[in-house]
């Protein structure tokens, strides 16, 4: 990406968010002790608190703040993985990282991670319609049903505020029969996403931070004073480094570090404002609703009264009639009541997939830190692990942050193929959706 990057898509949360804090492009050359690759959750939360620490911390952006999956997703603010559960994360983590122990850390990050965001919104009074209301996650087949105890057990025994919904409240809660029951997290909930990212970037520009937009990294090198980071403008000198770029790392940021994330197209849409006794047949509680569909059907609604949603396509072409066309059948069958409706908004943005569905921290040299992996659970994972990776270039041990951290990457096996493998993978969670 360049300096002459486009604006933000024309999206829902383009058109209502707050506007963001002026920032300008790096020029010449600058200093700091932390200099942080992308101005999104993970990047802005690291500024925010790597700046109330007392620590000079610069923020480089290659667009604008929230341009990338931070400014573009759904707004659902979700305490667990997509597609791994607590006892399986624990035992992904290898003795060698820190085994069980490590993973337990890694759970407890996850399960206050949401908790995390709307203590900041609170904290800074940020502007991002923020609704902790909690998170429900209803299963679309009757069989489902095991998984949601599953889900219930495994995160209460940590601590979690999860509990089942048998079907007759869960259609209360959703305004629909569609699902057999399921489960809720209450620490869950919903945001305006950029109006949160933009807020983030305040609160860290108010505690001492300085945000370069417009200021793509082209080159990261190793200097007897730390590590230089090249923009079309401006050099950055630093003694650490924090790459948050996940599904937008460009390939010449860091060698390999693309090949460790499969960026996945995801498509939001917003309807028109739908009228008060429509809406207060749908998730009449607040509720934000993802399913345990594979092919993901996910709803919340924003502050105006628009019924926020979205899906996924098998493959790209024709994208905006398509994808119309899908998600409106899809309202219709699972809302009937919202009667003739049409989408006001339609964009989509890349989601950050890993091959075994979890988040990998990784220690690129020393003190250089980076990630990738939301897997689609992005707000609250990326805030949280903004966190860590912060306290990690302010002093802490490395090894004693609640993520593992690995120095070997763990790149993607033909990921030159990655578009022939998403839509295998769309085209399979489809058929498995028909399963028990």
């Amino acid at each position: 990406m360049n300096a002459s990057a486009p604006a933000m898509p024309n999206s829902l949360w383009a058109a209502t968010a707050p506007p963001p804090p002026p920032t300008t492009p790096l020029e010449g050359d600058a200093r700091a002790d932390v200099a942080v690759v992308g101005a999104g959750y993970t990047g802005l939360a690291a500024a925010l608190h790597l700046a109330e620490a007392g620590i000079a911390c610069t923020v480089l952006e290659a667009a604008e703040i929230g341009w990338g999956a931070s400014g573009r997703n759904n707004g659902q603010v979700i305490p667990n993985l997509s597609r791994i559960d607590p006892d399986a994360i624990v035992k992904a983590v290898p003795r060698e990282l820190g085994g069980a122990e490590k993973g337990e850390a890694l759970v407890a990050l996850i399960r206050d991670s949401a908790s995390l965001v709307f203590d900041l919104i609170r904290k800074h009074g940020m502007q991002a319609e923020a609704v902790q209301n909690g998170w429900i996650q209803p299963a679309h087949r009757a069989s489902r049903m095991k998984l949601a105890e599953s889900r219930v057990r495994q995160w209460g025994s940590r601590g979690a505020p999860v509990r089942m919904v048998p079907r007759e409240e869960m259609a209360r809660l959703s305004g629909t029969g569609h699902w057999h029951g399921g489960w809720e997290n209450r620490t869950g909930g919903r945001i305006n996403p950029l109006g949160y990212a933009r807020g983030l970037a305040a609160a860290a520009l108010a505690a001492g931070a300085e945000i370069r937009t417009r200021s793509p990294v082209t080159r990261i090198t190793r200097e007897a004073g730390g590590w230089r980071l090249e923009t079309p403008r401006g050099r950055l000198l630093a003694q650490r480094v924090i790459i948050a770029t996940n599904a937008y790392t460009d390939a010449g940021i860091w060698p390999g570090l693309r090949r460790t994330v499969v960026p996945v197209r995801s498509y939001q849409m917003a309807t028109s404002v739908l009228s008060d006794n429509i809406r207060k047949t749908i998730l009449p509680e607040g509720h934000a609703l993802s399913d345990t569909r594979g092919d993901l059907y996910f709803y919340r609604f924003d502050a105006n009264g628009r019924l926020v949603t979205g899906g996924g396509l098998i493959l790209p072409f024709g994208w905006e009639g398509r994808i119309r066309e899908r998600i409106r059948a899809r309202v219709a069958r699972v809302f009937p009541q919202v009667g003739e409706f049409s989408f006001d908004y339609v964009w989509w943005g890349y989601v950050g997939g890993t091959q075994d569905r979890m988040p990998h921290v990784y220690e690129l040299a020393p003190g250089v830190l980076a990630w990738t992996g939301c897997n689609g659970r992005g707000v609250a994972l990326a805030t949280a692990l903004g966190q860590g990776l912060a306290k990690a270039s302010a002093g802490i041990p490395v090894r004693e942050i609640a993520a593992p951290v690995e120095t070997r990457m763990q790149g993607i096996a033909g990921h030159e193929f990655r578009a022939l493998g998403i839509a295998w993978q769309v085209a399979k969670n489809r058929l498995n959706d028909r399963r028990d």
